[in-house]
Parts: C-alpha cells; sequence; structure tokens
C-alpha cells in the first residue's frame, strides 16, 4: 500500500508537470495556466452544483426512512472528484470530470461496492479465525 501510495504521490505530478510544459509550449503559458483555472473554476462549480443534489437525495431518502447508503457513496466521490479538480494539471481535471459523470461515477460506484464487499468478507474470514 505505502509503494502505491508513493507511486502515486510521484508519478502522477511528474505526468501533470510533463504535459503541462508540453501543453505550454503549444498554448503558451498563459493560456496553459488559464486553462487549468477555468478547468478548476468549472470542476469546482460541477461538484458543488452535484454535491447539493446528491445531500438533496440524502435528506430525501432520510425522510422515507431509508439508509441513503448509494447517495452517501456519490456524495463521497463528488468530493474527491472536487478535490482532484482543484489541484492543478490536466490529467486530474480529466479524471476528476469523469468521476463527475453520472454513468461513469456509477461504473465506478460498482467496482468500489465489489472492492468493499471483498475487504469486508475477507476481514469476516479473519475475524472467525481468530
Amino acid at each position: 500500500m505505502l509503494l502505491k501510495l508513493f507511486l502515486a504521490f510521484t508519478i502522477i505530478p511528474f505526468f501533470e508537470l510533463y504535459l503541462l510544459i508540453k501543453i505550454g509550449y503549444y498554448l503558451g503559458a498563459f493560456n496553459t495556466i488559464l486553462v487549468v483555472i477555468v478547468t478548476g473554476l468549472l470542476g469546482a462549480y460541477l461538484a458543488k452544483f452535484q454535491g447539493i443534489r446528491t445531500m438533496m437525495r440524502v435528506r430525501e431518502s432520510l425522510n422515507r426512512g431509508e439508509l441513503p447508503a448509494e447517495e452517501m457513496l456519490d456524495a463521497l466521490l463528488i468530493f474527491v472528484a472536487g478535490i482532484v479538480l482543484i489541484t492543478p494539471g490536466f490529467i486530474t481535471d480529466l479524471a476528476g470530470i469523469g468521476i463527475l459523470v453520472p454513468k461513469i461515477r456509477y461504473s465506478f460506484k460498482r467496482w468500489l461496492r465489489k472492492k468493499f464487499d471483498r475487504w469486508i468478507s475477507e476481514n469476516r474470514a479473519n475475524i472467525i479465525i481468530f
């Protein structure tokens, strides 16, 4: 796990920097910085808008007496997308916008649910052994 985090925090910024330099070469430094700022602002607005909608769905589920598990997972993913969108760079912006697209987020959410279920079943097996 530590190796994955190390690689994520070293390789992703390296590629972000490389891409910023390459795009800056073609667009110019000012235009590249402007594009990064605009995508960050647009992403923050989209994350806020979708976050508000998700929190309204959480409230509706709670009012019906239902557990808003899916909505809470959506809220978590939207929060992560907002953080990633605020981070300067094109790769992170693409990842953040991808998470904000409902169909892509749904697929990612399904994958996360499978990972969570597998993690829980493995931990239950470990608890039963002890």
